[in-house]
């Protein structure tokens, strides 16, 4: 006989996210999503960000490496807002961070994907169409009935 699947809501600031929990899988395990994006593009961020270089004329200092470089740099400072505080600390919502944590971490996010987006710019990568081509090899590289619950490395799912 089947069991039927559990409904969860999850009240965070904003809108309330609810899991439905399938039978033999977990809460830790079930996929999250907290929060709702706006309907902004890349390409309007793309626009948003040139015109904000082109104001200044910084361009002349946005190489592919500078803007790598730069993007490394806001990563760890996304990191510095997650050390120490471990799993339980960081969980999905971020259950008990005060909103000038969490305004400091969707700050150091928005850098991130403003040098993510500049550096796609930059090399002339159509990145919405870059990264839905890298969804479809990784669907080649983790196929579904054999990488489900799996966190090993891809080539594990390779064929014999």
């Amino acid at each position: 006989s089947r069991l039927p699947a559990i409904r969860v809501q999850l009240h965070f600031p904003g809108p309330f996210v609810t899991l439905m929990l399938l039978p033999g899988l977990s809460a830790r395990h079930a996929p999250l999503r907290c929060a709702e994006f706006s309907g902004t593009s890349l390409e309007q961020l793309r626009q948003a960000q040139a015109a904000f270089v082109d104001e200044r004329e910084w361009s002349q200092f946005h190489t592919p490496r500078s803007l790598a470089l730069a993007m490394v740099g806001e990563v760890g400072e996304v990191c510095e807002l997650l050390q120490w505080r471990g799993d339980a600390g960081a969980s999905p919502g971020l259950p008990g961070w005060t909103d000038d944590e969490r305004e400091a971490l969707a700050d150091e996010l928005s850098d991130v994907l403003s040098y993510v987006v500049r550096l796609a710019d930059v090399t002339d990568i159509d990145l919405p169409e870059a990264f839905l081509r890298k969804v479809e090899k990784n669907r080649a590289k983790y196929p579904s009935e054999r990488a489900r619950g799996s966190a090993a490395k891809y080539t594990r799912y390779a064929d014999p």
